[in-house]
């Protein structure tokens, strides 16, 4: 799943090219490429479908020269996760009625190790096996506002067997206050948004749940992979509830059950998880992407520049975000609050262009 618009990282992050087309580190990798090249490790290349909107599909063949027009699952417009799960069960359903599909979000950041390809393995062969449908959890380190929270059924015993169990409940981005309550408790996991199911199985509780979007797709059977797929898909989207796949079945269907991570896992949703993530450029915990840069008397600063041969000097600036691009400069405290308040600006008419 590679459609997101990331706004939360902006101005690294922007409209026309969203952070699952970026790159942090001095390789320039995109996470779009990372993603797939995790993907590469557990099924065959033919296998693997990309589902972003239309406007990004240059993007993606730049990125990911060797996939297969037939493997870009192109929304016209972004409606969250619910109709992209709907669109793409249908496709994998018509080229195999016997098909596993994992969901991955193309902008979360996961090592991309033999454990990871284990447990992913491990997980796709449960989902094969028995009539769930699988969400990927991760124990919380921390009472993050930011993530969903899965309560497993069973509580925290449920939670440290660290087995399949079924789910009890979901909380979308809970304050501060309830998010420290589910640390506490031991019974809840964050929802990575990394979804397993059979097919057929996602088919049918779509059809049942979340009947407001499939009778939408009245037709996909002669539509999805022809020549009016496009059409079709401009038609279905015009109507088309915008609605997460979590709120729209997940927190419906009595088939959620948990699969337990145990690599790490962290969404790139904010510059605070950027700074966690990407690798320091020095002792004194700076971040920075070009090759050459002077940076004393600083600390704890994410440096990003559009131009990787531009030297950086910097000397006194602590928690700070630093961010140059070709139109922008951002210079702001690395702080969520004074972020999103100068980000917001962003909105006004005369910098729309900006975004």
């Amino acid at each position: 799943m590679a459609g997101g618009s990331g706004d939360k990282l902006w101005p690294w992050s922007r409209e026309n090219k969203p952070k699952q087309f970026a790159s942090i580190g001095p390789g320039r990798i995109t996470m779009l490429k990372r993603a797939y090249d995790r993907c590469l490790r557990l099924v065959p290349q033919e296998n693997i479908l990309v589902a972003t909107l239309e406007k990004y599909k240059p993007l993606v063949q730049e990125i990911l020269p060797d996939l297969k027009e037939e493997n870009m699952l192109l929304e016209p417009i972004g409606r969250q996760t619910a109709p992209c799960t709907v669109y793409s069960a249908y496709t994998v359903f018509k080229r195999d009625p016997d098909a596993v599909i994992t969901m991955v979000p193309a902008d979360s950041i996961i090592e991309n190790n033999d454990q990871t390809c284990a447990t992913m393995k491990e997980a796709m062969v449960y989902a094969a096996e028995h009539d769930v449908l699988l969400t990927m959890g991760v124990i919380p380190t921390r009472p993050e506002t930011q993530y969903g929270y899965i309560q497993v059924a069973g509580g925290k015993e449920a939670r440290d067997a660290g087995k399949p169990a079924p789910v009890k409940t979901f909380t979308e981005k809970p304050d501060e206050s309830i998010a420290t309550a589910f640390c506490k408790s031991g019974e809840f996991f964050w929802n990575s948004g990394i979804y397993i199911w059979k097919a057929a199985l996602i088919k049918e509780e779509c059809e049942s749940l979340m009947p407001s979007i499939t009778e939408l797709f009245a037709g996909w059977e002669k539509a999805l992979g022809g020549p009016e797929e496009k059409a079709f898909l401009n038609k279905v989207y015009d109507d088309c509830p915008k609605i997460s796949i979590d709120y729209g079945l997940m927190e419906k269907t009595e088939r959620a059950w948990i699969f337990p991570i145990n690599f790490r896992w962290t969404d790139l949703d904010n510059w605070d998880e950027l700074y966690e993530d990407a690798p320091k450029a020095d002792d004194a915990g700076n971040i920075c992407n070009t090759g050459a840069y002077i940076i004393k008397d600083s600390k704890s600063n994410v440096i990003l520049s559009e131009n990787r041969q531009k030297l950086v000097a910097v000397r006194g600036l602590e928690d700070y975000i630093v961010v140059d691009t070709d139109d922008v400069l951002l210079i702001c405290p690395r702080n969520r609050e004074a972020y999103n308040d100068l980000a917001s600006a962003t909105g006004f008419p005369d910098f729309e262009k900006f975004r």
